[in-house]
This record gives structure tokens, C-alpha cells and sequence, in this order.
């Protein structure tokens, strides 16, 4: 049997969407589909076989491989248009298309891939470009259309992506022979050719026409008159209003349930929100499917000047979600009686909180069921903004109206789309922020929670060691490392206002930073005691207090935990400041537990012992004066502890941690103030 060699179309097909997906002003995340069709061997008969090879559902260009193709045969696909039962019924032919596959047929078809098979061109680019969805989202956007591009360019109409559209495009490239593309009207557009440059360079020519005829034509303030007191704050007091107004912001966007949040300062959201039309342009919605269905149809507008405090600001945010949450069920009522009275019955409202916040001279808040969806959701919301301003320049901006929107947002396809993903992790939407994370038993805590779906902030005194363990766990949309001296309250401070910045807020606070020095009563030094305390007594109660009030402002409860010891109740030789300061982290749980309860907190430790492998602690001397103190090798430390447990096995990081994580899941809702030993049985230590 030969090797098999991947065809030649295919190839080009892979490269010229990932060019055109690496370039933003092409398309956005995950975005437009490309195709190609071309001849195959069919294995079963030995024939020659004309298959169409379409990006999948959910892809995305920019990283597309062979495997994210679907793969269908061009005459069972064209064949459908035979029993096509009308544009009513067109839903019905999704499920078609797994009748036309080739073998396995790769990825999942999508809702695009009529447009692809029956328009008669061997490569098709669908494309969500800034420039173009601002001609097709002009009011007179068809005749911008033919200005423009005269006749190489055919508007058409808006229509819900489906099989009807396939065939208007199809009919539209045969009845203008010369045209190379069109724009599709609210949405995007579509371009092809006779081979892959072909289609590529009528693609990049649609965009570059549009985006030029913008920059020459446009009105300078297409967006109005810049807003006294509207304009962007200093960099410093931008970023610092931004973190204090993030924990408020995310109890707004999680009321109906957690999200994860992503902030950014662009100038291009600054300057939308510095103009006086920003709020009617924001009002009216965005329009490419794409965008709203990650977007909703519109963010929530903070109607204050940046000169507006925090306070001022969070005292507005209630009235403004009220508001928010009655306009969305409106929109969804409105929707779904519509969708009952042509008798579909439309699934029930996803949540009615915002997906994207706009605070005048900070920047937008945009949020997600995870990282990734949430910073994407934001990106879209900047090409939202990039399609009003060109809109605006050449004309008036008129997305499609709500009843379109609705029938996207809630139609049965994205529905069933929806209910394919894969279920959430146990702490998905959850994020920690865990310290002295970078090695030792707190790099297991965050490896544990990141495995587990949490975001994490890896929080250390050593920046670089940070940043290399949080690269370990993940790209920045999983971990982040920051520098965090705990002894110090402006650097917790700072800290976690990185970390509200990087996510949103803070569900999980593990306070692990600590060190020891193994000494004697008459050998620990006033110096050895202070540093002890202000690492793990003074630390600790830093850090959970300022995090405390991150809990508290977000409204959804959270865990503290505190990486106590078995030498917070035992009593041993030559570790006085340390034992000291681990009974103080051990009663700061119970205090803790016994303040923050009312706010649905749960403080809770865990005692180790015996942690030697992989331990900054042990490897940093505490392990060889241990050793000493019990007259055995360094190396045969771990043992030597496993063998005085009642259990005889050896305590790990990797212990710790999975302690650690159970006390955050749901298992334990009910239990604060507890102390859980990870110490494979000392009786001495046993909590009385």
C-alpha cells in the first residue's frame, strides 16, 4: 500500500487561510471560511472523485490544518439542490450535508457550506472584514457598493447564512460573469477564482479597495466631536480605575453565572467612547453574526464622564444593569414570540447580563466562560467599533434589525452548536491567585487548579521564575506570572490589581509563600524572627485581606486557603519563629472563617508535613538543619519522615495540591475553618 500524500489543493487551500486569518483587517478570530475544490482518488472504486474541501465549523483560519477541513463530494452536495424544500425548511439541509461526506469527512460542515459548493468557482473566500462590513452595514451600502468596486463587486441583500444564500450568490456569479465577489448586506463578504492566488488576491483587493475609499472619503470625526470629560485618563490612573471598577464590573456580567473577564485600553475604544455619538452607535448593536453572537447585541455604556469616581461609578452600576437586563429580556421576549408565530419554539434565554462593558476614559471590560472567549469577545467588539467609524465616515451606520439578530442568537443551529462543547471543568470560570507560586508545593497548587479549569496567577518574589512556571501551565488566556512580595501591602496591592486586570477578579486566594530557618531558641536572632512573621503571619494576612475585598465587591463568594503546617499544633525542636508564625496562619483561618462567612467566603487550611521533594523550603537549608537535628542524611529525609507516619508513605506537592483543590470544588460548599493535615498520619498533629 502506498503512503498517502496530502493533495496538492488541500495544501494551497491551508496556506492561503492561514494567510488570510493571520491578518486582522482580513478577518476576525475564528471568522469567514475558505474553500477549495478538486479531484481525488476514490478508494473504493479507483475513480477520479470532485471533492470540495471547506474550513469546518468553528475553525479558525489563521491556525486551520488539513484535519479542521470538511470534506464533501461536489456532486451529492450539488445534488441537493434538487430536493431543496425552500428557504422555510432551509435548516433541514445542515443535516444533509453529512449525506454528502467523503470517507470520514473531516470536521463538522457549517452553516456556510452551500455558499461554498454551489457557487461555480474552484476556490471561495468568505471573509468578516472591518472594511467591507462597514460598506455592507451603510444604509446605502448598495450604492456604496457599486461607487466602490463598480461592477466587480455585487451587493447582496442581508440574508441568514444558510443554503437560500448559496444559491443567490450562485446565481449572482452567474449572471455577472466579470464580478469577483460581492458584499453581503449587515454581514461580510465573499470573493473567488480559478485558483488559490486568484481568489486570495480578489479577497485582499475587495478589502484594500474598501479600507482605501474609507481613508479618502471618510468624514475625519465620523464618531462626532470629542465629549468634554470624556477623554482617556492617564495611563497610570487609567489602569489603576480599571482594577478597583473590575471587581464591581464582573458581579454585573456574572449575576446569572461566573464569567471570566479581559480588559483592554486601545486607543481605538477610547477614542469611541471620548466622541458624542458613542452612545447611540452603541445602542444601535453590532451586526456581523460573528461579532454579536460573542459580543449580545449591545454592551452596557457606563453614561458617566472619566472624571466620574469609582464610587460615583459603582454607585450608577445597579440602575444600569436593572436597565441592562430588562432591554435584553425584552429583546428575547420580543424574539421569541415572533419565533412561536412562524412556529418554532426558540431555546430558552441564555443569561441577560453583559458581555461587553464600556467605561468612558478606562476602556471596555468584555467577558467569557473562559479567557480566550472573553479576550475574543472584546477583539470583536473592537471590530464592532472599527465598523461603525467606517460606516459612519462614508454614511450612517444600520446594522440588521433585532429580529434578525434573534433569529442568530437563538436560532436551533447555534443551540445544538452549543450543546456540543465539552463540559466545563470543575473550576472553569474560577480564578486563583495562588503565591510563592513558582516552585515547590505552590507551582503543585497551580498546576492542580490550571488542570482543573482555573485560571492562575502565579504570584512569586522571583518575577522571572513567575512568568517561566505560569508559560508552563499555558498561553496567558490559562496563567500569568506576576511579582508579589507579600511582607510588602503596596506590592500585594499592585499584584492583584494585575491579576484583576489579567481576569477579571479573584475566586481562589492560596497563601503558600513562605520560607523557614531551622534554629534553636538561643540561635534565633530578633532578624530571624521578624523575616519569619513577615513572610507567612504578616504575608497572609496581607494578602487575604486585600483579596478579601475583591471577594466581597464581586458578590460571589470564593475560597482562602492557607498553607498552614503539622507545626502549627506540634511542638518540636529548633523551630521556634517558624512554629510561631504557622500557629499564627493556622488562627487567622478560624478569625477569617468566623468575619467572611456572611460574604458566602470559605477560609480553610491545609497542614503538611514531610514535604521534602520538590520543596524551596526543604532544598533551601531547612532540610540538612532538619536532617541534623535527627542525626540522619539529608537524602534520607523524606523517608525518614514517611516512616513516623502512621500511613508510611512519603508527603508530595503534588499531596498538597490535590487537598488544595478539593476544598475549592463544590464537594466542600459546607466547610470553612477547617484544618485538613496532609501529612500521611502524625498523631501528635492531630487537631483536637
Amino acid at each position: 500500500m502506498t503512503k498517502q500524500t496530502v493533495n496538492p489543493t488541500v495544501e494551497a487551500l491551508v496556506a492561503r487561510s492561514n494567510r488570510l486569518g493571520a491578518d486582522p483587517r482580513n478577518t476576525n478570530y475564528a471568522g469567514g471560511n475558505t474553500s477549495a475544490k478538486g479531484i481525488e482518488k476514490d478508494p473504493v472504486t479507483g475513480q477520479d472523485v470532485e471533492l470540495l474541501w471547506v474550513k469546518g465549523s468553528g475553525g479558525d483560519l489563521g491556525t486551520l490544518t488539513a484535519k479542521g477541513l470538511a470534506v464533501l463530494r461536489l456532486d451529492r452536495l450539488r445534488a441537493l439542490v434538487d430536493v431543496y424544500p425552500g428557504v422555510e425548511r432551509e435548516d433541514e439541509m445542515v443535516a444533509a450535508f453529512d449525506y454528502c461526506l467523503h470517507g470520514k469527512g473531516g470536521a463538522a460542515p457549517s452553516i456556510d457550506t452551500a455558499m461554498h459548493g454551489l457557487v461555480d468557482a474552484a476556490h471561495v473566500d468568505h471573509l468578516h472584514p472591518d472594511a467591507g462590513i462597514a460598506i455592507a452595514t451603510a444604509v446605502d451600502g448598495p450604492e456604496l457598493t457599486e461607487k466602490i468596486f463598480g461592477g466587480k463587486v455585487v451587493w447582496v441583500p442581508w440574508r441568514r447564512p444558510g443554503f437560500q444564500l448559496g444559491l443567490d450568490i450562485a446565481e449572482i456569479k452567474a449572471a455577472n460573469p466579470d464580478a469577483i465577489g460581492t458584499v453581503l448586506g449587515g454581514h461580510g463578504i465573499t470573493a473567488w477564482g480559478e485558483t488559490a492566488e486568484e481568489s486570495e488576491a480578489n479577497s485582499l483587493w475587495i478589502i484594500e479597495t474598501a479600507a482605501a475609499y474609507i481613508a479618502e472619503h471618510g468624514s475625519p470625526e465620523p464618531f462626532g466631536a470629542a465629549l468634554d470629560g470624556y477623554g482617556a485618563l492617564p495611563d497610570d490612573d487609567r489602569r489603576a480605575k480599571a482594577a478597583a471598577l473590575a471587581p464591581h464590573l464582573r458581579a454585573v456580567a456574572s449575576h446569572d453565572k461566573p464569567q471570566v473577564g479581559h480588559f483592554t485600553d486601545a486607543d481605538v475604544v477610547l477614542d469611541f467612547l471620548a466622541s458624542a455619538e458613542h452612545a447611540r452607535l452603541a445602542e444601535l448593536g453590532t451586526s456581523c453574526p460573528d461579532h454579536f453572537l460573542r459580543t449580545k447585541v449591545k454592551p452596557l455604556v457606563v453614561d458617566l464622564p472619566a472624571t466620574a469616581t469609582v464610587e460615583e461609578i459603582v454607585e450608577r452600576l445597579p440602575e444600569l444593569h436593572e436597565a441592562y437586563r430588562a432591554d435584553y429580556t425584552a429583546y428575547y421576549e420580543r424574539g421569541a414570540a415572533e419565533a412561536r408565530a412562524r412556529g418554532e419554539e426558540p431555546p430558552a434565554m441564555r443569561g441577560a447580563d453583559p458581555a461587553i462593558v464600556l467605561v468612558p476614559g478606562v476602556g471596555m471590560f468584555s467577558y467569557g466562560a473562559d479567557k480566550q472567549t472573553a479576550r475574543v469577545a472584546g477583539e470583536f467588539y473592537v471590530n464592532a467599533i472599527n465598523v461603525m467609524r467606517g460606516a459612519e465616515a462614508l454614511s450612517t451606520y444600520g446594522p440588521i434589525d433585532e429580529s434578525e439578530k434573534f433569529r442568530i442568537e437563538y436560532w436551533a443551529l447555534e443551540e445544538a452548536k452549543l450543546q456540543r462543547k465539552p463540559k466545563p471543568k470543575p473550576l472553569a470560570t474560577r480564578i486563583a491567585f495562588v503565591t510563592g507560586a513558582a516552585s515547590g508545593i505552590g507551582k503543585a497548587i497551580a498546576t492542580r487548579l490550571a488542570a482543573e479549569g482555573a485560571c492562575v496567577v502565579v504570584a512569586d518574589l522571583d518575577l522571572e521564575k513567575a512568568q517561566a512556571a505560569a508559560a508552563e501551565l499555558g498561553s496567558t488566556d490559562v496563567a500569568v506570572g506576576l511579582a508579589a512580595n507579600v511582607a510588602d501591602e503596596a506590592a500585594v496591592q499592585a499584584a492583584l490589581a494585575e491579576a484583576v486586570l489579567a481576569f477579571g477578579g479573584v475566586d481562589i486566594v492560596v497563601n503558600n509563600a513562605g520560607l523557614s530557618l531551622s534554629k534553636s531558641l538561643f540561635d534565633t536572632t530578633e532578624a530571624d524572627w521578624d523575616l519569619q512573621h513577615d513572610v507567612m503571619a504578616k504575608g497572609s494576612f496581607l494578602v487575604a485581606k486585600n483579596a478579601a475585598r475583591i471577594l466581597v465587591d464581586q458578590k460571589l463568594g470564593g475560597d482562602i486557603v492557607y498553607i498552614s503546617s503539622k507545626n502549627s499544633v506540634f511542638a518540636g525542636p529548633n523551630n521556634i519563629a517558624y512554629s510561631a508564625t504557622k500557629a499564627d496562619q493556622a488562627h487567622q483561618v478560624r478569625l477569617l472563617a468566623a468575619e467572611l462567612g456572611e460574604h458566602g467566603i470559605k477560609v480553610n487550611g491545609i497542614n503538611p508535613d514531610g514535604v521534602v521533594r520538590g520543596s524551596g523550603i526543604f532544598a533551601s537549608g531547612w532540610g540538612a538543619n532538619r536532617a541534623k537535628t535527627y542525626g540522619i542524611e539529608e537524602q534520607d529525609l523524606g523517608k525518614f519522615y514517611a516512616q513516623r507516619t502512621l500511613l508510611k508513605r512519603e508527603v508530595l506537592p503534588e499531596h498538597v495540591a490535590n487537598a488544595v483543590y478539593a476544598l475549592c470544588t463544590a464537594d466542600f460548599s459546607h466547610t470553612t475553618g477547617l484544618h485538613v493535615p496532609v501529612d500521611a498520619g502524625v498523631a501528635q498533629a492531630f487537631l483536637r
